[in-house]
């Protein structure tokens, strides 16, 4: 009695391990590989880091570490490693800052030798520290003969 016994509890235990290895292998390719339409794969080069594959894709590492589970350290990734790159729509790129307010000069000094701001400010009626404004000054003590100066 015990001969026919143990023939099927060997066959009913090879098949029960048999389905859990196919079910367990089909439910991590389905969590590790994500969808192909939100994203591209991309296969570790030999040199590169987590974080150059991040910028180079214009996403974070963060980013990479949720749609890769497999990569336990960020620092340390392999040579031939592939991995997941999700997309991320980049937001609009920004205005380009306006002009500079283009100064207004109503006279141009040319500094001669003795010249100081504060007698130019007291020669033209307006403050040395808008006159050094207007010519991006900013050691009022250091100007030279034969500099230009813009006169506000």
């Amino acid at each position: 009695m015990t001969k026919t016994i143990f023939p099927r509890f060997r066959r009913l235990t090879l098949f029960l391990l048999l389905l859990l290895v196919l079910l367990g292998l089909t439910v991590s390719t389905t969590q590790a590989a994500p969808a192909e339409s939100n994203g591209v794969y991309h296969t570790v080069r030999y040199g590169e880091t987590l974080s150059l594959i991040a910028v180079t894709y214009g996403v974070t590492i963060h980013d990479l570490l949720v749609a890769n589970p497999h990569i336990v350290n960020p620092n340390l990734i392999y040579y031939g490693t592939v991995i997941f790159i999700p997309y991320h729509y980049a937001p609009a790129p920004q205005p380009p800052p306006p002009p500079p307010p283009q100064r207004y000069c109503r006279y141009y000094h040319t500094v001669r030798y003795g010249d100081n701001l504060i007698n130019l400010g007291v020669w033209y009626g307006i403050s040395p520290y808008t006159i050094a404004e207007a010519n991006g000054i900013y050691n009022l003590n250091f100007i030279y003969a034969g500099q230009s100066l813009c006169i506000p």
